[in-house]
């Protein structure tokens, strides 16, 4: 089932670049052009706070999955566990054999043999490690891109060809060489499992009621345990499962089919070392639903609502409000006036004509209702408006800066205000609105220097 599962990972890694959905490939997260394309849903670089629901959300189901399942990641779906286990180690016993075959060919001389076992088996590594850091820069670049990039001079995309340099080497070191030190050393999951886990998480462990006192098979009066340490030697972090849990274990399961194994061959019920919690080991009885997996749950399905409502106000364009550089608002004989950029993105792939209007928030009604610009009609003495006088059409996944100068008559001016800003995409399916606030002198001041 681990291996299945692996595979599974690995094929969906591998596949997410080619797999279009909605003209772009699954996974797409387009830096250059500011575009984050997930399975056809497009967010723009302003959408980007919108990652906080997703960091947030991995955090407690990671959360709640240790809990309620141990470190299960660790052994089943980390790229680590996965790629090491079941891509590079199954290379390693192809070329060079099993654990047995490999001692010994770690103890020979140096024969031709040896070497070319070696040679292959370093240079399969690197080509493997190339391969998956070259997917990876497809994440961010698509295949089609990458492939143009890879038949270019290297000095024609020096950061991308710096990049898979760097990258190639820290993943071959790491798969090659340094292997579960990054799980003991520089991974902090496993030291955080201790705050996470309690008696009725479900771990890995040796059943010692069953398995001791310890003693060679036919020997009377001792337990299931006959001390062959299969568990320790396949231990890809080297500990003895039967001491107990350790922050060490990354819960592989490598340990329960050794020990399954050789309960097979001497006729003995499987399971000495098994899937259980500590009270089950204990003889008692798992809870599975308890406090914190409650709390967990909670703050989940807190963060789903949340994350639910948050996506749904995403548009398929964005508008930004911006106040110019310099003094905040300019004085003339004739009015007060405020400048500001008006920041239009269009997500979709279609160009979109967009209506740009400003009004005060009690005017807001009136234009609903008549369908007038705002920026006209009974209401022009008050707020005066330039900038975008007709429709702006910005192209596909495109976007569109354009200033405007929104004044209001001296006569009428009254102190500073907040006003509205709002597009309107042709076709009407949604409104863009911001509140900005105007910027003026005191009106005292104002009306006194007029005099």
């Amino acid at each position: 089932m681990r291996r299945i599962s692996a595979w599974l990972l690995v094929a969906l890694y591998l596949a997410l670049p080619w797999v279009p959905v909605g003209g772009y490939p699954a996974v797409f997260l387009d830096i250059a052009e500011r575009r984050f394309h997930l399975f056809g849903y497009t967010l723009a670089f302003q959408d980007v706070w919108l990652l906080f629901f997703g960091i947030t959300g991995l955090g407690f189901s990671l959360f709640f999955i240790t809990s309620l399942l141990g470190r299960v990641w660790c052994g089943w779906a980390c790229p680590q566990t996965v790629f090491l286990d079941h891509v590079f180690r199954r290379v390693e016993r192809w070329i060079e054999g099993d654990a047995v075959a490999r001692r010994q060919l770690d103890a020979a001389p140096w024969t031709p043999g040896k070497v070319i076992k070696r040679t292959v088996k370093q240079m399969t590594f690197v080509l493997l490690a190339a391969l998956i850091t070259h997917l990876f820069l497809a994440y961010f670049v698509s295949i089609p891109k990458l492939w143009l990039m890879m038949h270019e001079a290297p000095d024609t995309h020096w950061s991308a060809f710096l990049f898979i340099a760097f990258a190639t080497g820290v993943l071959y070191f790491n798969f090659a060489w340094f292997r579960e030190q990054l799980c003991l050393i520089i991974c902090p999951y496993g030291r955080l499992q201790s705050v996470l886990l309690d008696d009725h998480s479900l771990v890995i462990g040796y059943d010692a009621r069953r398995g001791e006192p310890r003693g060679k098979a036919g020997t009377p009066d001792v337990g299931a345990c006959i001390d062959c340490s299969r568990c320790v030697q396949v231990c890809p972090t080297g500990i003895d499962i039967r001491q107990g849990l350790q922050i060490e274990c990354i819960a592989c399961a490598a340990c329960v089919d050794a020990c399954d194994e050789v309960m097979d061959k001497l006729k003995r019920p499987r399971g000495l070392v098994r899937y259980d919690s500590n009270a089950g080991f204990m003889g008692g009885r798992t809870r599975w639903l308890r406090p914190r997996i409650w709390l967990y749950l909670g703050l989940l399905a807190v963060g789903c609502a949340v994350a639910t409502f948050a996506f749904s106000t995403v548009r398929s364009a964005s508008l930004g409000v911006t106040r110019l550089q310099g003094a905040p608002y300019f004085v003339d004989p004739q009015s007060v006036r405020n400048q500001f950029l008006v920041r239009l993105v269009n997500k979709r792939e279609t160009p979109v004509a967009f209506t740009v209007t400003a009004f005060l928030p009690g005017e807001k009604s009136e234009h609903d209702k008549h369908g007038d610009d705002e920026a006209h009609g009974e209401h022009a003495a008050r707020l005066l408006v330039t900038g975008f006088e007709a429709p702006l059409v910005v192209g596909p996944l495109g976007e569109e800066v354009r200033p405007l100068i929104v004044r209001v008559p001296r006569s009428n001016y009254e102190g500073g205000f907040k006003f509205i800003i709002k597009a309107r995409p042709a076709d009407g399916a949604y409104e863009l609105v911001r509140e900005v606030e105007f910027s003026g002198p005191d009106e005292k001041l104002l009306h006194e220097d007029k005099r």
